[in-house]
C-alpha cells in the first residue's frame, strides 16, 4: 500500500464512503487507508506486509462448514480434509448433511467433535433458528454471540466466519495465535498479548478491525513465509 508522498486528505476516507462489507481487494484497500490514518504506527506494518487480499469465500452452511473444518489445523491439513469432504454427496446444504452418517463424514478426516458441531449447525438451519441473512445484519458482538449460541462454535470460529464468509468489516479474532504474535512483533510489545489484551488493543482500530486482522496476518506471513490461518 503506497502512502509516501500522499497528502493527509488523500489518505483519509470518510466513514460514510467506506464499504460496509469487505468482499474485494479494493474494499480491503479502502479500509486500510482509513486504518493507517487512524493509527500511523501501522504504516510501516503495511509496507512490510505488502498487498493484502480480501480472501472472501462462500457464506451459509458450506462456508461455516469450511471454517469448522479448519479449526486447530494447519492450512495444508484443512485443505486436504475439505477436498475430501466437499465431494461427499450431501454436503451442499444443511438438510442433505443431516442424511449423512458419522462414519461417512469422519472418513474424510473430520473429528467426531466437528461432525457433531456441524450437525448442530445443520439442525439449527433446518429448524430456522440459525438464519444467515439475519446474522449478516447484526453488529459484530451480537453476530459473534448469535453463532456462539450453537454448541461447538467458539469465538474464533464465529469471527473467522464473519470475516471471510460474511465480509464483516469490524471483526478481530484476538484468540488467533498468529495475530497475537504479529501484533506483539509489529508494535514491539514486551510479550505476546493474551486474547483479552489483544481485544483491548484492537478496539483502537474500530471500525476497521477486519482490515487490521488481514493486515497482521499478511505481516505474519511476510515474516514467517507462510499463511496464518487454515482457509
Amino acid at each position: 500500500m503506497e502512502t509516501e508522498g500522499a497528502k493527509p486528505d488523500e489518505l483519509s476516507t470518510p466513514q460514510s464512503a467506506l464499504p460496509s462489507r469487505i468482499a474485494t481487494d479494493a474494499d480491503v484497500a479502502a479500509h486500510l487507508r482509513a486504518l493507517v490514518t487512524l493509527d500511523p504506527r501501522l504504516v510501516g506494518v503495511a509496507e512490510r506486509a505488502g498487498p493484502v487480499a480480501a480472501r472472501i469465500t462462500e457464506n451459509g452452511f458450506r462456508g461455516l462448514a469450511r471454517v469448522i473444518c479448519g479449526q486447530q489445523l494447519s492450512v495444508a491439513s484443512a485443505q486436504a480434509i475439505w477436498s475430501r469432504f466437499e465431494v461427499l454427496p450431501g454436503t451442499g446444504d444443511a438438510q442433505s448433511y443431516l442424511d449423512l452418517t458419522e462414519d461417512q463424514v469422519r472418513a474424510t478426516g473430520f473429528s467426531g467433535g466437528k461432525f457433531r458441531t456441524l450437525r448442530v449447525v445443520a439442525e439449527a438451519i433446518a429448524a430456522g433458528t440459525l438464519d444467515f441473512d439475519h446474522l449478516e445484519q447484526l453488529p459484530a458482538a451480537s453476530a459473534v454471540a448469535y453463532l456462539c449460541a450453537h454448541k461447538g462454535i467458539g469465538p474464533w470460529t464465529a469471527e473467522i466466519y464473519l470475516m471471510f464468509c460474511a465480509g464483516h468489516p469490524d471483526v478481530f479474532p484476538s484468540g488467533d495465535l498468529a495475530l497475537q504474535k504479529a501484533v506483539a512483533h509489529a508494535l514491539d510489545l514486551p510479550s505476546r498479548p493474551t486474547a483479552n489484551a489483544l481485544t483491548e488493543i484492537a478496539q483502537n482500530w474500530t471500525p476497521h478491525r477486519s482490515a487490521a486482522a488481514l493486515l497482521f496476518w499478511r505481516y505474519f506471513a511476510a515474516l514467517k513465509n507462510r499463511e496464518g490461518i487454515a482457509l
